[in-house]
């Protein structure tokens, strides 16, 4: 059976890898690409915006028409962008395949609450192989013990907006989790000044910007003499877009809640429905 998909942000970097994408799959058929108000590009056709053959789908602002024609919306827009279209999405009944990242803390109260209304899988990251390392983590960390410091290191283009990474968070919390603590009780976020002294037990972050890096994540285990580097670095955006579809499948049918890749990829021994 042939899965509809409505796309959110569809001329960004992200939705034109995942229009790409989906040109080669022919269980999954595009019906709806969105852009922002106002956009330049809107009226054009989405297929020719991604490098790809037109496929007959203009780039247009109307969520409510998009939702209409879909099976499921796929979004990886800004975070109060993205907010909107799941409110939307809610009221239509249509299930999210998100992968928007920076949203406060009122916000992923709000996300978790509208899970209850439809399906939702949620991530920070699709990609298959980060996410293996988030399942692989808190192993590790346990495994080698408290006498090891743990740096998350993050490199990201110019232009992204969060930081640290939604990615990075997200390891932050698996390390913690191989800890039995909670990341907000041990993150160190930055060391300027004169007091850079490292706490024990802190988990550091740092995050790089520059030019075009897709994305690059490493997790330092320092220990005495010692240091493993746990690291996953993105080439393209096609690994994440390859996921988001991944998702798209295995979502398909699934009742109303708050899922992720770890749900989607079968590394999740109790699932993570609300």
């Amino acid at each position: 059976m042939t899965i509809r998909l409505a796309l959110a942000a569809a001329a960004g970097k992200m939705g034109r890898a995942i229009v790409a994408a989906l040109s080669e799959q022919p269980d999954l058929q595009l019906v709806a690409a969105l852009g922002r108000p106002g956009a330049e590009n809107l009226g054009e056709d989405i297929g020719r915006l991604a490098g790809v053959a037109e496929l007959g789908v203009p780039l247009t602002a109307p969520i409510a028409e998009a939702l209409a024609q879909a099976d499921i919306l796929v979004d990886f827009s800004p975070a109060d962008a993205a907010l909107c279209h799941l409110r939307a999405a809610a009221q239509a009944q249509v299930p999210v395949v998100l992968g928007s990242t920076g949203f406060s803390a009122d916000q992923q109260k709000e996300l978790q609450e509208l899970s209850t209304r439809i399906p939702l899988v949620a991530a920070a990251n699709m990609s298959v192989g980060i996410n293996v390392l988030l399942a692989l983590l808190p192993q590790v960390v346990a495994t080698l013990g408290e006498d090891y410091d743990i740096e998350i290191i993050e490199a990201h283009h110019n232009q992204k907006r969060d930081a640290p990474s939604g990615t990075a968070l997200a390891l932050g919390r698996a390390a913690a989790a191989g800890r039995k603590v909670e990341l907000d009780a041990v993150a160190c976020w930055d060391r300027n000044g004169s007091d850079g002294l490292r706490g024990k037990g802190s988990i550091g972050f740092a995050t790089l910007r520059a030019a075009d890096v897709v994305g690059e994540h490493s997790v330092w285990l320092a220990g005495a003499g010692e240091r493993l580097e746990l690291t996953h670095r993105a080439s393209s955006r096609r690994n994440f877009a390859e996921g988001a579809l991944r998702a798209v499948r295995w979502l398909q049918g699934r009742p109303a809640g708050l899922y992720d890749m770890q749900d989607v990829l079968g590394l999740r021994r109790t699932p993570a429905v609300e």
